[in-house]
């Protein structure tokens, strides 16, 4: 898990905050569950952090993944 964390560390300068975060909490849901993988089975794996509004909210925004700087 924590080889995940590093790669998505390379991520984190051109993501907001919390959406670095937000990404984090459902990688790691997602990495530890079995079966069928919906919003309400990456909420029932997540924290506080994971509601199932919060992950809606998440997955609905957009993240440009090939931004130049």
């Amino acid at each position: 898990m924590n080889e995940i964390i590093t790669i998505l560390a390379c991520f984190h300068p051109r993501l907001y905050s919390k959406t670095y975060k937000q990404l984090l909490i459902v990688s790691q849901a997602m990495l530890a569950m079995t079966g069928r993988i919906t919003l309400l089975s990456i909420n029932r794996w997540t924290e506080k952090a994971g509601s199932y509004r919060a992950l809606q909210r998440f997955f609905e925004s957009h993240i440009n993944w090939v931004e130049h700087n």
